[in-house]
């Protein structure tokens, strides 16, 4: 009986670990990280909380911003993500003062697109979150510029046309790891948000991916800094998920995507470290 109570626990912490967003932000973090490495620059940790506590914060403002507003009985679990959301947000604000002038400029544009998950476009009467079709290249986008350009332009980093495959190669990612979300979240969406697998099907969104994850891979080789092993390092990322793609359903229980899929920028900065 222990033994069961005991695992109820470690399941309700590794819940809370997974809603509150400390898994997705401890992947932007991963891939700060990895700017720092393939730039050759000193590691500013000023910069890589300043990215995990504002991911957590925005984050957690788009998944439960409006649920709270709309519900007056919050359950314990909630109000230990709002705390821990509060304190990353106060956390996020102090540290954003101690960046540069070109690291706080960057990171208002990007807060600016999240912000407009939840602020309704007044043309549309609608937020990009529902936008169809458009969510996916947002994200990626937003993803790639926190987690390579407010850390370069942050060490007043020259964007040479090295940065662009960088860039271009995060972007593809964060799409690929989006489109096998959207294939495990299929049997939730609303089907008037279009997404991928909604508009062309699972089996044409898992060929996009295997044909994103052939870009991916490509866009090493027109990096002017070639670095040893990655070729190597980025082959294993590529099988890795390719496997979690070819083996992604709707019928995945929610960990599928929210702990290994959300894991893949984790992995790939530690075969980094490892290689």
């Amino acid at each position: 009986m222990r033994f069961i109570n005991d695992l109820k626990l470690l399941k309700q912490i590794f819940d809370f670990y997974l809603n509150s967003s400390l898994h997705v932000s401890l992947a932007a973090s991963s891939l700060v990280l990895m700017t720092y490495y393939f730039a050759k620059l000193p590691t500013d940790l000023t910069v890589v909380f300043f990215v995990f506590f504002g991911t957590l914060t925005s984050y957690n403002v788009i998944k439960y911003g409006t649920f709270v507003i709309g519900n007056k009985k919050i359950k314990i679990a909630m109000k230990a993500i709002l705390l821990l959301t509060l304190f990353a947000a106060i956390t996020s604000f102090f540290l954003f003062f101690k960046l540069q002038l070109a690291g706080q400029i960057t990171a208002v544009i990007f807060a600016f697109l999240s912000l407009l998950y939840l602020i309704p476009i007044p043309i549309s009467k609608t937020n990009l979150r529902n936008l169809a079709g458009v969510k996916i290249y947002i994200v990626s986008f937003c993803w790639a510029g926190v987690t390579l350009l407010i850390p370069l332009l942050n060490a007043d980093t020259p964007i040479e046309f090295d940065i662009l495959f960088k860039f271009l190669q995060r972007f593809v990612l964060t799409l690929i790891l989006i489109l096998i979300f959207e294939i495990n979240d299929l049997k939730y969406d609303d089907i008037r948000l279009k997404t991928v697998p909604q508009t062309i099907g699972i089996r044409n969104t898992k060929f996009l991916v295997y044909l994103l994850l052939v870009v991916f891979y490509a866009l090493e080789f027109f990096k002017s800094n070639l670095y040893p092993n990655q070729w190597i390092v980025n082959l294993i990322l590529v099988f890795i998920t390719f496997l979690f793609c070819f083996f992604a359903s709707d019928r995945k229980s929610k960990y599928y995507t929210l702990f290994w899929v959300e894991s893949i920028p984790i992995l790939w900065y530690l075969l980094i470290l490892i290689f």
